[in-house]
């Protein structure tokens, strides 16, 4: 409490004295005892509220010793148990966490990871991916601007995310504990496959197949493609001391409709220590339906070659990009792309409606707004010649389809011409347009659904920066090739809107997420938050049934299904207060990516261990790793010095007492006959 505040609290106790006194005592004859209680009273409430005015704080210092952390990461994926050092990875935790001299000198925490990174001090080595990303991620959150050595006891062989070599930060020491026999031996192992999801009835589709090889001998090995029992190609590989890996290009034919399954595999007549990494199992959809997109411009633009590759990505879309004088059939065409139209369009127009084609609009700054105001009346534009750059805004209560919002905020603006943009009729606007961060109250990306024929409209050109954008942000275009094709899959389709639309793959591998996604509309074709809906799976072969609720979204509600075991499935989506029902099926594929591996990633430990300044161990060296801890002085604990201030008073009970003072005092001044 300092000086002034003291000083505050005896001028108080003076005021509230002599007021009381002045009151009650001064030029009164008859000093009784009532005068007395009545002066002690008065006193009280007036000294109570100087109290609480002044408010005394008392202030204590105390002093803390901050430890450095240590955070002991443990790999918790089943690949260790694969290569039997689930036992070794415990010892080792154990032997670090327990030692006395380490705990007086940091701050030990326990972590375990597999598919995400926490806090756990028991670790069962069942995780299904290998994501040492994320622990760079995390402890870059958890211990911010702190110096911090970490201790990776893993094998070192991930299985998603980016590459961790470099992804810890380079001020802070990691040390890797190997784990895994570190002995080279003989393995064949397909490192890769590539296949496309679709291929088309009485085609053939390519397969590309990485396979590789460990050991220090000349050997031959015969690669293999299956469906069921039949063999469907073969070929002969040689390996060596230098020739350690091979890429194989097969063609397989597309002779069935429907989800084909097939399984590639790599034998030898050599003995090896691991025979699951030699098979893998892959599945193609086989369709006898491609939708044929024309692209029509008269303009040449860099849009239009980044909407063929994003309509492409999907290997069911052909486009084909035309002038508007080029086109003859129309009737090969599912859908007609309107690339800024101008009058060279109007014959094009005129069939496309003759023809009843789905049509999809992309205006720009060389679009001819009075020829697209007759062309149609769903959005009536009224443009000047002035150049404008629009930003989107991502309208979270779109039902029109299951539309995600792929980062469109942070996108950089469509050019268009500036004017204004009104909707007629029923016009679903997915993205709305903002210019310089106020919105327009006008349609970006719209929707018209009207009797059976679909349109759509993007008013801005440059769109190929988005899909540019997207790659700079997941190091993939596969999230805006599958908002493309969503578009296109809109439009490719008159059927009538279902009530209940749900979306899912048709096969799945062992260890990826399986999330199954739904909507449901009421009689209005509105997306109910309110709806109930549960699936149903059941195993074809076990007839086991396991039941899950779908949890709600923004605009869809969802199902996460892993862990469940590699097989066939059917499955059943109920909306429960209509009873409306979809059904539908898919396949696990049995692939653990887990029990790939033979032996630990010691090149790519070794690489963080140096990026890091850091240094590699093994199991049998845990000892030296915690004497080089302990003597390391660039890990030191830090006092900290920190001061608690506290109210003197309790200002709820002064309050009281003050109202209690005051009504006493009252009640005897009445009850005496001196008010």
């Amino acid at each position: 409490m300092t000086t002034n505040t003291l000083l505050l609290l005896l001028f108080s106790f003076l005021v509230a004295g002599g007021l009381s006194f002045f009151q009650y005592l001064y030029k009164v004859k008859n000093k009784s005892k009532l005068h007395l209680f009545l002066a002690f009273l008065r006193f009280t409430t007036i000294f109570g509220i100087l109290v609480l005015l002044i408010n005394p704080i008392i202030s204590s210092r105390s002093l803390e010793i901050i430890k450095p952390p240590l955070p002991i990461v443990v790999d918790n994926s089943s690949s260790i148990v694969a290569l039997n050092a689930n036992k070794i990875a415990v010892a080792v935790y154990k032997k670090i966490i327990s030692n006395k001299d380490l705990q007086d000198k940091f701050d030990v925490q326990s972590y375990q990871f597999d598919t995400e990174f926490r806090q756990s001090e028991q670790f069962d080595f069942k995780g299904k991916q290998t994501n040492l990303d994320a622990i760079a991620k995390d402890l870059k959150i958890v211990y911010r601007n702190s110096n911090f050595p970490t201790v990776l006891i893993t094998d070192g062989n991930q299985t998603s995310g980016n590459d961790y070599v470099y992804s810890f930060d380079v001020e802070n020491k990691v040390f890797p504990i190997i784990l895994g026999d570190t002995t080279t031996v003989f393995d064949l192992k397909i490192n890769q496959l590539n296949v496309n999801k679709y291929a088309f009835y009485k085609n053939k589709f390519p397969v590309e197949i990485f396979v590789q090889y460990s050991g220090n001998k000349n050997t031959k090995a015969k690669f293999s493609i299956l469906q069921g029992n039949s063999v469907l190609s073969t070929q002969q590989i040689t390996f060596s001391s230098s020739k350690k890996s091979a890429v194989i290009q097969m063609l397989l034919p597309a002779e069935k409709i429907g989800l084909q399954v097939f399984k590639a595999q790599i034998t030898s007549n050599e003995k090896e220590k691991n025979r699951y990494n030699n098979t893998k199992n892959f599945a193609v959809d086989v369709i006898d339906q491609k939708t044929n997109i024309a692209l029509i411009s008269s303009i040449n633009h860099p849009d239009i070659g980044a909407l063929k590759r994003a309509i492409e990505a999907n290997a069911q879309r052909k486009v084909t990009v035309l002038k508007p004088n080029q086109i003859n059939a129309l009737e090969n065409y599912n859908v007609l792309i309107f690339y800024q139209p101008d009058n060279n369009f109007k014959t094009v127009f005129e069939r496309a409606k003759s023809a009843a084609i789905n049509t999809f609009i992309i205006s720009g700054t060389t679009t001819d707004f009075s020829f697209l105001n007759q062309q149609q009346n769903n959005l009536i534009f009224k443009m000047s010649g002035q150049k404008e750059d629009y930003t989107p805004e991502f309208n979270s209560e779109f039902n029109v389809f299951a539309a995600e919002n792929i980062g469109f905020e942070n996108y950089p603006p469509l050019q268009n011409s500036f004017g204004s943009v009104t909707t007629n009729g029923n016009v679903s606007v997915l993205l709305s347009s903002k210019i310089r961060n106020i919105p327009t109250q006008m349609p970006l990306l719209a929707f018209i659904e009207n009797k059976g024929k679909r349109s759509a409209f993007l008013l801005g050109e440059n769109i190929w920066k988005w899909r540019l954008q997207n790659y700079l942000n997941h190091q993939s275009f596969e999230k805006f090739d599958g908002f493309a094709d969503k578009i296109i899959q809109f439009l490719a389709s008159n059927a009538t809107k279902k009530a209940l639309v749900v979306t899912h793959d048709n096969f799945y591998n062992s260890g990826e997420a399986i999330v199954i996604t739904a909507q449901y509309f009421n009689k209005n074709y509105e997306f109910d938050e309110k709806a109930r809906l549960t699936i149903a799976i059941v195993n074809s072969k076990t007839k086991q049934t396991k039941n899950y609720d779908l949890l709600k979204g923004n605009n869809s509600y969802k199902v996460n299904l892993d862990g469940l075991s590699a097989g066939s499935y059917t499955f059943s989506v109920k909306e429960l207060n209509s009873k409306t029902k979809y059904s539908g099926s898919f396949e696990i594929l049995d692939f653990d990516i887990e029990k790939q591996f033979v032996n630990p990633d010691i090149e790519k430990l070794t690489q963080l261990a140096s990026a890091t300044n850091g240094k590699v161990y093994y199991p049998n060296q845990t000892d030296l790793l915690i004497q080089s801890l302990l003597k390391n002085e660039a890990y030191k604990s830090v006092q900290k010095s920190s001061v608690t201030k506290t109210p003197l008073i309790d200002w709820i009970g002064l309050l009281i007492l003050i109202s209690v003072a005051l009504t006493t005092e009252w009640f005897v001044r009445k009850y005496n006959g001196l008010l």
